[in-house]
């Protein structure tokens, strides 16, 4: 599996953590390279344009709460950022969201446990049915 990361300063260890506790993962990782402070929407765009061209994959984004990640990727239309504080919200918002990026709050989120989020994120399916029209209707 491939999946793009970025994060802004506050979410950089966590993110160096979690691309070292999912190694099964092919990590394409559009920054930043340090702690030094930068601005969190410069690096939602970075993921959600990855995803944009290449919309058969999932990106993670980590800030200190992960919602500013997760409001400036929903600006596109062909984004559904969800931000995730357990397994059972990363699960729904696949399975009834068909979400295409995770985001991550650094600040509230163990490694361990941001870890089990993704695992269940990746691991959930967009369950269709019902949802499907209702997720066409966030993109318009």
């Amino acid at each position: 599996m491939k999946l793009f990361i970025a994060s802004d300063h506050a979410g950089f260890d966590l993110k160096e953590e979690l691309k070292k506790l999912h190694d099964d993962i092919e990590w394409t990782d559009l920054g930043p390279d340090s702690d030094q402070r930068v601005d969190y929407p410069d690096y939602a765009d970075k993921v959600a344009r990855a995803i944009i061209d290449d919309p058969k994959q999932m990106g993670v984004l980590i800030c200190g709460s992960g919602q500013g990640m997760a409001i400036k990727a929903n600006r596109y239309p062909q984004i559904r950022a969800a931000l995730c504080w357990n397994e059972d919200i990363a699960i729904l918002s696949r399975g009834h969201n068909d979400a295409n990026i995770l985001c991550l709050g650094a600040r509230h989120t163990t490694a361990d446990h941001a870890a089990d989020i993704l695992t269940a994120f990746i691991n959930a399916e967009f369950e269709g049915g019902r949802h499907l029209d209702r997720v066409k209707k966030l993109g318009k």
